[in-house]
């Protein structure tokens, strides 16, 4: 597995898939390593991809200070990984989290950025997103699964748990709360399986719940990115209303949205994966 060692020590591992020019692919949660994203076979037809196990999960080491998971703490792997392919500039594909960590660190290192894939995030909470997510979550009441699943999500927003492994299992339970009423089970469980793969760090989810969401706004970084720049999502998903809100920011963005896609296209089936990695690489070989 190719790694380096950070300034701090850290050792920082990636997987390296496919051929062709390569595309840094930053995963969410926060906590969560790159397994989550699978092998994206369209995507590795064509590009590199540099699947980034961010700090504290997958083959990337904890930082000493449980702290150490601010927004400027993943860009600067972000960047040190950049320096250590000998890259003078960057393409960068954020999901989610990653999207966060995606428009921190092309905030900070403009002239870095090559092309720029803001997927299915957004540059901070608002009241659209957190009533869709209440919507999302008072759609399931009255389901067999329910109670037992608000317990769990309740337990996880209040901080009740001591390690991964009791994260992990809050978030299992909840899991259902999350896919729109209707949706095959089987395909829900295609979701949590591959978040399951992808693992879950406590610290970094704890201190993004306690530290960042609350105040987060990142329009100001991406208002400073004049590098081409793709605003991806599904207009399912509960993070919808925020993409918007980056392209608003963005002096000249391309926005896609998919109807019928939700959070992970990449995991929807095949339909969604391949949809969503056509317009990825449409976005990404286009004339500079």
């Amino acid at each position: 597995m190719p790694s380096l060692t950070t300034a701090d020590g850290r050792v920082l591992a990636w997987r390296e898939i496919g051929s062709g020019p390569v595309l840094l692919c930053h995963p969410g949660g926060p906590g969560c390593s790159a397994a989550y994203f699978g092998d994206l076979p369209e995507l590795a037809a064509r590009r590199t991809l540099v699947l980034l196990d961010p700090r504290g999960t997958g083959g990337s080491d904890r930082p000493a200070d449980p702290a150490g998971y601010d927004l400027e703490d993943y860009a600067a792997d972000v960047e040190a990984v950049r320096e250590h392919l000998g890259l003078e500039r960057l393409d960068l594909l954020g999901h989610s989290h990653g999207g966060f960590v995606a428009m921190a660190w092309a905030g900070e290192h403009p002239e870095r950025v090559g092309r720029l894939v803001l997927a299915s995030t957004m540059p901070r909470f608002i009241d659209a997103i957190r009533e869709r997510q209440m919507e999302r979550v008072g759609s399931h009441r009255g389901e067999p699964y329910f109670e037992d699943a608000m317990q769990a999500l309740q337990a996880h927003r209040r901080g009740e748990y001591a390690d991964d492994e009791e994260l992990g299992e809050l978030r299992r339970r909840e899991s259902r709360l999350f896919a729109p009423v209707g949706v095959a089970p089987g395909d829900v469980a295609a979701v949590g399986e591959a978040l399951g793969r992808a693992g879950t760090n406590a610290d970094a989810l704890r201190h993004f719940n306690e530290r960042i969401a609350a105040t987060m706004d990142l329009r100001p970084q991406v208002s400073g990115i004049d590098a081409p720049t793709l605003v991806i999502g599904g207009d399912q998903d509960t993070f919808a209303p925020g993409l918007s809100e980056i392209a608003a920011a963005l002096p000249d963005p391309t926005t896609v949205i998919l109807p019928g896609h939700d959070h992970f296209p990449f995991l929807e089936g095949p339909e969604h994966r391949a949809q969503w990695c056509s317009a990825v690489l449409e976005f990404l070989d286009a004339e500079r």
